[in-house]
Order: structure tokens, then sequence, then C-alpha cells
């Protein structure tokens, strides 16, 4: 009877620390999974939109100066 009580301590430890590595791996997935059909949403709602968009003033300098610091590098 003792050495079933040790077995079944032993594997309840292990699962537990299975839970407690996993658990962090899962929730990121969890999280990756949620942010893709944010993302996914919103371009089919910009794609619906009927008059393209043109990007303002601000990107279109980051752009420009994000490409010139790649290049010279």
């Amino acid at each position: 009877m003792q050495t079933l009580m040790n077995t079944t301590a032993a594997l309840l430890t292990v699962l537990g620390i299975f839970v407690v590595l996993a658990l962090p791996a899962l929730l990121g997935l969890r999280r990756e999974a949620r942010i893709d059909r944010e993302l996914r949403a919103a371009q089919e709602g910009q794609n619906s939109s009927s008059k393209p968009t043109e990007p303002s003033t601000a990107t279109w300098y980051a752009e420009g100066r994000r490409s010139k610091k790649l290049v010279s590098s």
C-alpha cells in the first residue's frame, strides 16, 4: 500500500512539473492565435474598403529613413 502511495505521489509530482513547464508555451500559442485572428480581421476590413489609403507623411518619412539606414550599414 505504501508503494502505491509513493508511486501516485511521484506521478502527480511529474505531472505538476510538466504543467508548470508547458503552461507558458500553451498561453503563448493562444496569444499568437488571437493576434493572428485580429490581424486577419483587420486586413479583411482594410481590403473591403473601396478607397485605397495613402500612407501619411510621417509614415513615408520613417520608411525612407529606415531603408537608408539599412543600405548604409
